[in-house]
């Protein structure tokens, strides 16, 4: 008769219990992790661009658009989203005065500021990206000083150099509030 045969069930499990904590790995140890910074990658023309996280509410594919006349020509229309109106404004037409460029790729993203609702077209939204303290650079991408005016570092990767482009400059901009002609 074995030693397991006389103990009650109760018992088994204790003497279970036991063995597995005494032949249990540890758990592993929390390792120190850095501090990233994350943003939404977008891409406006030739420049990869990132927004920070808290400042872009939703990504949406283009809407359905009613013109609004006697606009300024970037602005690309109003939409109804989930039973709200959000004016989609041209973000390359506004920082260039250019008429707006819809396409597939196209993106949507929305900025929710200080009573400033609206969608901002971008040529494509290229995903969230991770950035490091080390990768921080003072250097802004491009040479284009419109869009310089919304950056203040950027973000270097290797060769990929990123601008941060604040949405919430955007929304506070004089300008950009006067879509009207």
């Amino acid at each position: 008769m074995t030693a397991h045969a006389s103990q009650s069930p109760l018992q088994r499990l204790a003497c279970l219990e036991r063995l597995c904590l005494e032949h249990a790995l540890g758990l592993p140890q929390q390792q120190q992790t850095e501090e990233e910074w994350i943003g939404i990658g977008f891409r406006l023309g030739d420049l990869h661009l990132v927004a920070p996280l808290g400042e872009v509410s939703e990504i949406l594919a283009p809407p359905s658009l009613s013109q609004v006349p006697r606009t300024k020509r970037w602005v690309c229309g109003i939409a109804n989203v989930r039973g709200n109106l959000m004016p989609i404004m041209d973000l390359q037409g506004y920082l260039h005065d250019t008429a707006p460029s819809l396409n597939r790729r196209s993106r949507i993203l929305v900025v929710n500021h200080r009573g400033v609702y609206s969608g901002l077209v971008v040529d494509a939204v290229l995903g969230l990206r991770h950035f490091r303290e080390e990768q921080r650079c003072d250097e802004l991408p491009g040479h284009d000083e419109q869009v310089h005016e919304y950056m203040a570092h950027g973000f270097r990767i290797g060769a990929e150099h990123w601008g941060v482009f604040s949405m919430h400059k955007l929304a506070e901009t004089p300008q950009f509030l006067q879509a009207a002609v």
